[in-house]
């Protein structure tokens, strides 16, 4: 058998998720070279690994072997690579990072340059992933850190606060309502919106839509959150932003904050790593440098 650690990746995140498709965008690949990947395992150890079902799949007795051997090799990987920097002069080191779109635009660019300013030798690759896909990433082991709202289901890693985040929805300063200073998210679905090309948040919107029955008109998708900010304000749609975009673009594009009432649009980001994994140095330093224990509160005055 020739199984290399990227192979042992995905499998434990398509384990962990339980569908070959969630576990493909965990581990960054598509889902037809996952599928790919999968088989060729398969074939190459002639034996199955994956039950196939209508709603995912489950491990086989020989998938469950190769699962818990999986989880050892890639714990005992870090903890190599982790010993191995310790001793290195001058060895580039790199931290792997799944965050969630707010925390990728509106945090990490203002916390993440001082450290790795301080630390020349630490490069960070980071990803954007839904909360969910997040939290399966990590316990897989797919990436030693992940940024992810605290609602998520997270039973299998460890969470230290990073900041507080809250969704708003921006309209023209014309717009009805402009004056409300409030609504629903459901109240908003006959409307038309600005939406936000790719990325994690479009789809956490989308998927708040589908569970009330409704889904989001978009009529127009920009590149960047100022870009939604910028046709919001020109009365092209609404859009919702983290507030701390909204609050930036507020002047320069014209527009109105509204707060949504759904409970979800107020979200605690998290730094999570796995419970029970080893963590690398240089992980260790990057989580001490971002977390903040007054993080979610500071955020929330």
């Amino acid at each position: 058998m020739r199984f290399d650690l990227a192979d042992l990746r995905l499998f434990l995140a398509v384990v962990d998720a339980g569908s070959i498709t969630h576990g493909a965008a965990a581990a960054g690949l598509s889902l037809p070279a996952a599928s790919e990947r999968l088989r060729d395992m398969e074939a190459d150890g002639a034996v199955v690994l994956l039950e196939r079902r209508r709603r995912g799949v489950t491990p086989t007795p020989a998938g469950e072997a190769l699962a818990h051997h999986a989880r050892t090799i890639l714990s005992q990987m870090a903890q190599l690579r982790g010993e191995l920097g310790r001793h290195a002069k001058g060895v580039r080191a790199t931290v792997q990072v799944l965050a969630n779109t707010a925390a990728l635009t509106e945090f990490l660019p203002e916390r993440l340059a001082p450290f790795l300013v301080a630390h020349p030798q630490v490069d960070v690759e980071l990803r954007e992933r839904q909360s969910i896909e997040i939290a399966r990433g990590v316990a897989a082991g797919v990436a030693e850190i992940g940024i992810l709202s605290d609602a998520a289901e997270t039973p299998a890693l460890r969470l230290r606060p990073f900041a507080l985040d809250r969704l708003v929805a921006v309209v023209a300063r014309g717009d009805p309502l402009s004056a409300r200073g409030h609504a629903s998210f459901a109240d908003l679905l006959d409307r038309h919106f600005v939406g936000l090309m790719g990325g994690a948040l479009p789809a956490h919107l989308d998927a708040r839509a589908a569970a009330i029955g409704g889904r989001l008109k978009v009529r127009v998708e920009m590149r960047t959150l100022e870009g939604v900010c910028r046709m919001a304000g020109a009365g092209v749609g609404i859009g919702i932003v983290p507030e701390t975009a909204a609050r930036r673009c507020r002047s320069r594009c014209g527009i109105a904050l509204v707060r949504l009432a759904e409970p979800w649009a107020t979200r605690r980001l998290a730094l999570c790593v796995r419970r029970d994994g080893h963590v690398s140095p240089q992980a260790q330093a990057l989580i001490a440098h971002l977390a903040r224990d007054d993080a979610w509160q500071a955020r929330g005055r």
